[in-house]
């Protein structure tokens, strides 16, 4: 059967390409697919401990077998933070957006009566990494299932945080220094559920929605270290790597 694999970030420019199809056997696992990918493509070896694995655009296990047209997306550690995708999901309002974020717009259209408070995570485009003077960034993302994650981080906080509306937008494209990068909002009858949210919200991403950012410099360009996978979605914490030999 073939397998139609999608590359992002790092992976993609060391394989000189965006897509390309795999065969596999019958009955075929992740773990199957991750083995056979990382032995055709030595280069990207380094990474092949800090990947997830997105089936149809759904985070997958190693154990998950695959069948003939799946489309699997191979997710570098993500660094986020057409026309433009948006969804509003009940009273939230989720976008990626290629255009400038303005916050104004945003934070009032979720205040509310019942809301006492509303709490502003804007994230910025700084002009230094590590002392190397920023020149801009470039985000780019899996867009379909990163809109679908960030729709599902703001389920989530509603249930944990009991919160009221939340607005959460990504850029994507070429960023200037000075830039937003990633604005949340974040209303609540009281402050604390409000700062507790926003905060959630931010570090989940990070962690798990398919955003990648570039950063260039004076001296060149780097794709950005992102935070490990939480050990649920991560094929290296799940054993996708093991030496073990399948029958």
């Amino acid at each position: 059967m073939h397998v139609h694999v999608l590359l992002f970030g790092a992976l993609k420019d060391l394989r000189a390409r965006e897509t390309e199809t795999v065969e596999l056997p019958e009955q075929a696992t992740v773990a199957d697919f991750l083995r056979r990918f990382v032995a055709a493509a030595p280069e990207v070896g380094k990474y092949a401990g800090s990947l997830a694995i997105a089936v149809n655009r759904e985070y997958a296990l190693p154990s998950q077998v695959l069948r003939e047209g799946d489309e699997i997306a191979v997710l570098p550690p993500v660094s986020g933070g057409s026309a433009d995708e948006e969804s509003i999901e009940g009273s939230d309002s989720i976008h990626l957006q290629r255009q400038p974020i303005d916050a104004g717009p945003l934070v009032a259209a979720v205040k509310e009566g019942e809301a006492g408070a509303v709490a502003v995570f804007d994230g910025i485009v700084r002009n230094n990494t590590r002392g190397r003077r920023t020149l801009y960034l470039d985000y780019e993302s899996y867009e379909a299932m990163a809109l679908s994650q960030m729709q599902g981080l703001a389920r989530d906080a509603r249930q944990r945080f009991d919160v009221r509306r939340i607005a959460l937008v990504h850029r994507l494209g070429r960023l200037q220094v000075g830039e937003t990068s990633v604005l949340i909002v974040v209303a609540s009858a009281h402050r604390a559920q409000a700062f507790d949210a926003c905060r959630w919200i931010i570090d989940t991403l990070k962690k798990t929605v398919p955003i990648w950012k570039k950063e260039w410099f004076e001296d060149g360009a780097v794709w950005a270290d992102g935070e490990p996978f939480p050990a649920e979605i991560s094929v290296r914490e799940s054993g996708a790597n093991s030496d073990e030999k399948k029958p």
